[in-house]
């Protein structure tokens, strides 16, 4: 027995060691006073946060930085509030096409979205002719992209959950005259906590870190995002430029650790709120 704790505990150092190894090397290439590629180290001599200052004197990484936070929340916010709105009405409602609507969005998630980049990419460019603010290099037609390729999952997502809720809170929410709007936002949305942050979290993480569709409907430096801006650091002078990559790449994680930790208490509260006592 003995011999199996030992085991148990050398895996778990074994894949903490493997967990933590990358971390620690972009650590020591943010420090890195040199700042290249050649000569990172896990142990840099004269650390320091030159590439930090480096990082924001050379480039617009603070334009960036906003930009990618303000597209990710839009993106987390509008798209979970549509995809519970549009699962609500697959989970309590029986309508016409109800059946095909879900078959359709289950469909188009089989098909990736950098694959209809050339066709939207041209509707871009006719709708930059006429509403440039959502059009190319657009904050907002970006978001607009996302949401389009979120809500399918999403809704799926939620829809499974809701159906998990049994309709007898919503009909009595209903004889006591409240309409369906009200069960909705009383009943459904509260109980529905844990989904509604977990897919928030999960188009979030996904968004920020998004580059291939960034990549082409935002070129402009000023309305680039982190993925799109920290790659031409390495575009052109992969080895110069590669402490101020690891600067980058490290500040990128905190506003997916901040929301995580923002949501988490939905979630908990969500998952605890209808315990009931044996």
């Amino acid at each position: 027995m003995r011999s199996g704790l030992v085991l148990r505990h050398l895996v778990a150092i074994t894949v903490t060691a493997f967990a933590l190894l990358p971390i620690l090397f972009v650590v020591s290439s943010a420090l890195n006073p040199l700042g290249t590629l050649s000569s990172a180290t896990l142990f840099p001599s004269g650390a320091g946060l030159a590439n930090l200052t480096d990082l924001f004197k050379t480039t617009a990484f603070p334009t960036w930085y906003l930009n990618s936070v303000l597209i990710a929340g839009l993106t987390a916010v509008l798209s979970v509030t549509v995809s519970a709105i549009s699962a609500y009405a697959f989970s309590r409602f029986r309508f016409a096409g109800r059946r095909t609507g879900l078959v359709a969005l289950l469909v188009i998630q089989a098909f990736p979205q950098f694959l209809a980049i050339v066709p939207l990419y041209v509707i871009f460019s006719v709708i930059s002719d006429n509403w440039p603010v959502f059009g190319l290099n657009s904050i907002w037609g970006v978001v607009l992209l996302y949401i389009g390729g979120q809500v399918g999952v999403n809704t799926w997502l939620i829809k499974g959950f809701f159906d998990t809720i049994p309709r007898e809170l919503d009909e009595a929410m209903l004889i006591d005259g409240c309409t369906p709007t009200q069960a909705f936002r009383k009943v459904i949305l509260p109980l529905s906590a844990p989904i509604l942050s977990i897919s928030a979290l999960l188009v979030f993480i996904g968004t920020i870190n998004e580059f291939l569709i960034a990549s082409v409907f935002l070129t402009g430096d000023d309305a680039r995002t982190l993925a799109v801006g920290l790659f031409s650091l390495l575009a052109d002078q992969r080895n110069a430029n590669f402490g101020m990559f690891a600067v980058g790449t490290l500040l990128t994680a905190i506003p997916t650790v901040v929301v995580f930790q923002f949501l988490q208490r939905y979630i908990v509260h969500g998952l605890t709120a209808g315990a009931v006592k044996g």
